[in-house]
């Protein structure tokens, strides 16, 4: 069998199991199994010796569903090819928004003449704050997580880049106490799930580690609130807070900005579904003529 039929069956197995993008899935093992960034399947080359073999036990592994990107050690954000390793979160597609307005704030204030400032808490395997780095060089970027293997993670991923990774807890008052009132732009994707919220999906709940996933409180907010503090400190009079919550949170994630009294402008913003799903927010203090609403 060439190369395009055995995707053809993968595809079917990955399907019966319930994988959600079973043909994505089945032509991306296929690729890697190549050792090719990318496979065009109407280009596809001759399967070489031992391929068959080896992307049966590839799709096996996802068949039973170990995340795609644990079984690759890749996954693309952004303009980025990041490294993924078991243990540490896997970035979504739907914080590259959130990436976004971090970037375009940070790209805004370099166009003005300034050289901002960019923190990225709970960093995760780090593809928010390599994002900033390399997309707007010109700024100074900080990485944090309280996962030893994330902050590792996000070295190996950050190589080259003008970016300070370092280990701590967002809860910690002292956490970058350096930094405080000197920061342009403060941006996280921390964990906010509640805990009675199990995720459906193996690849999410078996997978994807609790201090990744699960936000502390009945309501999955302990830590979205101890990043909204920790932003209320580090800020600098009109500096901007953005953090990704899950849909049904943006309320209480406002309420929780307001109970600050920190913040101005606060807002919901959409994911590229329409769904709420990041805080936005002013930092309170004296604005220059270049601190507009982004």
């Amino acid at each position: 069998m060439g190369v395009r039929e055995l995707v053809e069956g993968a595809t079917r197995l990955l399907a019966e199991a319930g994988v959600g993008s079973p043909r994505v899935d089945a032509i991306e093992l296929a690729a890697f199994a190549l050792g090719l960034d990318r496979l065009e399947l109407v280009l596809a080359p001759p399967a070489p010796e031992g391929f068959a073999l080896e992307y049966a036990g590839l799709v096996e592994r996802r068949r039973l569903r170990e995340p795609l990107q644990h079984i690759t050690g890749r996954t693309g954000f952004r303009y980025l090819t990041m490294a993924v390793e078991a243990g540490v979160f896997v970035p979504r597609p739907e914080t590259e928004v959130v990436a976004q307005v971090a970037v375009d704030e940070a790209a805004r204030l370099v166009a003005a003449g300034e050289r901002p400032l960019v923190v990225d808490l709970c960093t995760g395997a780090g593809g928010i704050a390599v994002s900033v780095a390399t997309e707007v060089p010109a700024a100074r970027v900080w990485a944090v997580d309280a996962s030893p293997a994330a902050v590792a993670l996000t070295r190996r991923n950050g190589a080259g880049a003008d970016l300070d990774v370092r280990e701590g807890d967002v809860r910690d008052e002292t956490l970058l106490a350096e930094l405080d009132g000197t920061v342009d732009v403060l941006v996280s994707n921390p964990p906010y799930i509640p805990p009675d919220a199990v995720p459906v999906d193996p690849e999410v709940r078996d997978h994807d580690p609790d201090l990744a996933l699960y936000g502390g409180g009945a309501d999955g907010l302990d830590i979205p609130r101890a990043v909204i503090r920790a932003a209320a400190r580090l800020l600098k009079p009109g500096g901007l807070l953005v953090m990704e919550h899950a849909e049904v949170q943006d309320a209480q994630a406002r309420d929780a900005a307001a109970v600050a009294g920190a913040f101005t402008a606060i807002e919901s913003r959409p994911d590229l579904t329409g769904r709420p799903r990041m805080l936005v927010a002013r930092r309170i203090g004296p604005l220059s003529v270049t601190d507009s609403q982004p």
